[in-house]
């Protein structure tokens, strides 16, 4: 009888495991504090959901995920969420390896705070659902402020604020440079849209498809000339290589340089390394340029996005995870862990009720920040088909700006390279 029971219970046990699917999700988190809260968010709804398994998985960067998801698959094998960067989310949808989150079942799309849920409205359907959104802050390091007499309360909000604290930092020879940032186009693309400019034309590709940059207009030469002037006076400091968000924020986190850009999505981790390295941060809106009405930030960050051709269960448990780890809970959680925005309305109420951004006041500023932002095709954002592609040459621009190349040159050369890409991407669609 023992036996039978045995056999009835190992019966049972093979038939569950053979009942349940699997959702592989690939995500972007290689650091344990942000891809240890997705595990436990994966854990949670798998022992929610007995019939789903989700299992998370660290793919390397924006563009290596990308590239990775589409080549799986083509191969017939893709993951069932893949977290896009927002960068990617044209390529995404010209892939055709993806279904619209929108069709898979009903789901009420309204509790999304719309500047987010908009940017992943395309052509009438939500294609995917927002996850970790971001914009570039200044950080700066109030200790070395003080010690070279500036005050930490008046952080620059422009380039020529920058500047004139940048001259005094270098005079005050406190053993760190002034200004550090990573190389990113994803932080040009925001200056420009400060600016109320466009990268692209035809509405930055949102009224129609992109055919040429906008590299040669008087915006992108204020940004390039504000490098320029910060090489020449030895007044920058970065790794040497483009992207380098982690080599980066260490130039800054070891007080190698007094001010620093980055994600608001850093703001978790960096807090976490002042306080090691024993130094008062602070975090202010991103600087712009001088006599420029300021329009706002650009959406960064990624969504998530469903493999099509999934069997009906896997693909139900696929948008059934990502809007479980995108709840009201879930994304007030991951706000005051990382300092991406929390994507809903319930969560920001869920964080007031809490009174959490009188007690994270660095949070709240990135907050206003985006809040604040004005509607319009520059701060929109660029659906570019060739937009890893893109942004590789304006980081490339300006790299040769900082080895000496002039302005102009350089970014005579970046249109004629980026309108080529465009013109060799869009030809896939004729």
């Amino acid at each position: 009888m023992k036996r039978i029971i045995i056999m009835l219970a190992l019966g049972s046990a093979a038939q569950m495991a053979q009942a349940q699917t699997t959702v592989e999700f690939w995500h972007t988190f290689g650091d344990a504090k942000r891809g240890g809260w997705i595990q436990d968010r994966a854990d949670e709804f798998n022992k929610l959901h007995p019939d789903l398994k989700v299992v998370p998985s660290f793919k390397g960067g924006d563009n290596e995920l990308i590239s990775a998801t589409i080549l799986s698959a083509r191969q017939g094998n893709p993951p069932a969420i893949s977290q896009i960067f927002e960068g990617g989310s044209q390529l995404a949808l010209d892939s055709g390896v993806f279904q619209p989150v929108s069709a898979i079942k009903s789901v009420d799309f309204s509790d999304y705070i719309k500047p987010v849920i908009n940017f992943y409205t395309i052509g009438g359907k939500v294609n995917s659902l927002p996850f970790n959104s971001s914009s570039p802050v200044l950080y700066y390091n109030k200790t070395l402020m003080k010690k070279a007499g500036l005050n930490p309360l008046r952080p620059p909000t422009t380039f020529g604020a920058m500047l004139d604290d940048c001259k005094k930092i270098q005079a005050a020879n406190i053993g760190a440079s002034c200004f550090g940032m990573s190389i990113n186009g994803w932080f040009i693309e925001n200056w420009l849209a400060e600016q109320g400019q466009t990268i692209l034309n035809n509405d930055n590709g949102r009224s129609g498809r992109a055919t040429s940059s906008n590299l040669e207009s008087a915006a992108a030469k204020t940004i390039f000339n504000f490098f320029k002037t910060l090489q020449d006076n030895k007044y920058y400091s970065y790794t040497g290589k483009l992207e380098d968000y982690d080599g980066s924020d260490a130039i800054f986190n070891n007080q190698k340089v007094v001010f620093h850009i980055t994600s608001t999505s850093k703001i978790g981790n960096n807090s976490d390394a002042a306080k090691r390295a024993g130094f008062s941060l602070g975090v202010a809106r991103l600087p712009i340029p001088d006599n420029t009405k300021r329009n706002g930030v650009v959406l960064g960050g990624a969504s998530l996005w469903i493999a099509k051709n999934l069997s009906k269960e896997k693909a139900e448990g696929a948008l059934d995870f990502a809007l479980y780890m995108t709840n009201t809970k879930n994304m007030a959680s991951w706000h005051q862990l990382t300092g991406y925005y929390p994507v809903r309305q319930s969560s920001i109420n869920l964080l007031k009720e809490q009174g959490w951004f009188a007690k994270a006041p660095l949070q709240l500023v990135a907050f206003n920040q985006q809040t604040s932002t004005v509607a319009s095709p520059a701060t929109a954002g660029a659906l570019n088909g060739a937009g890893p592609e893109t942004r590789k040459i304006t980081e490339q621009a300006l790299q040769k700006v900082l080895n000496g190349t002039p302005v102009d040159t350089a970014l005579s050369e970046a249109k004629a390279r980026v309108d080529a890409a465009l013109a060799d991407y869009n030809a896939n669609f004729k």
